[in-house]
């Protein structure tokens, strides 16, 4: 399939998706969403792929939602038309998912690299939820996952504020895994989506799945969820394969199995 808004490779077991819409800072319309969204079913329904990469351009990974095209809604056709509802397709793919950003992450942009599993921040990025410039709040999980990531005060300060925090703050507060050289940030994210590929693909799904259940339910269901599953492992050839390598001092071969 073509498309105007992204660029979409495969890198061994790694899908990359770039958004490509450099003269609106990769603002976020509902083509490119729409087209987000076809490539991540592409990159999950395809048994070779076992991570995927989202990243943007140098000065924006994606500077918000395109204003433009929101403008003219009303709360009837917001409403009918479910808006910003396309962009949960990220959280709902089974395979991790990193997003790699330099620049701009601003409003949606922040949104969707939150609905990434991880965030892995060039030493350039700025991230900032400033919807309530524009007289509206954040519409894409802004206000819940940005407070489960940095906690009540710092969430309450960027969304009544509309401040930036800078890399270093957003890897401080909890919201990027890792601050790395703005040149070297796509090699970086592509070197922990490869590392994650190599293992077994169900392992590191079910993984995925865990460690999203914490943030669903209590502690003690949590624990609960992640033992059944820790149990089933032993069920996998995978499993079976990775404990033989272990004790037989030998890298393992996973099958996926």
């Amino acid at each position: 399939m073509g498309y105007k808004n992204i660029r979409v490779e495969k890198r061994g077991k790694v899908g990359l998706i770039t958004l490509d819409r450099p003269k609106a800072l990769n603002a976020l319309n509902s083509e490119l969403i729409a087209e987000l969204g076809s490539a991540l079913d592409t990159y999950d329904a395809d048994e070779k792929i076992g991570c995927v990469v989202i990243t943007g351009s140098e000065k924006a990974f994606a500077a918000g939602a395109d204003i433009k095209e929101m403008q003219p809604h009303t709360f009837s056709t917001a409403y009918q038309t479910d808006l910003i509802t396309p962009f949960d397709r990220v959280s709902q793919n089974r395979k991790p998912i990193i997003a790699a950003v330099a620049g701009y992450a601003l409003g949606g942009g922040c949104e969707l690299a939150m609905l990434c599993d991880f965030i892995i921040a060039a030493d350039t990025a700025k991230f900032g939820q400033p919807e309530i410039t524009l007289g509206v709040i954040p519409g894409a999980g802004g206000t819940q996952r940005l407070t489960r990531f940095v906690g009540k005060s710092k969430a309450m300060d960027m969304v009544l504020t509309g401040r930036m925090m800078d890399a270093e703050e957003a890897e401080r507060s909890g919201l990027v895994s890792r601050i790395v050289p703005a040149n070297d940030l796509l090699e970086e994210a592509l070197k922990a989506a490869e590392k994650i590929a190599d293992f077994s693909l169900p392992v590191v799904m079910m993984a995925k799945e865990s460690v999203d259940r914490s943030y669903e339910t209590t502690l003690s269901e949590g624990v609960r969820f992640e033992r059944r599953v820790f149990q089933a492992m032993f069920a996998l050839e995978d499993q079976k394969e990775g404990m033989s390598a272990f004790t037989e001092k030998r890298s393992p071969q996973f099958n996926n199995k």
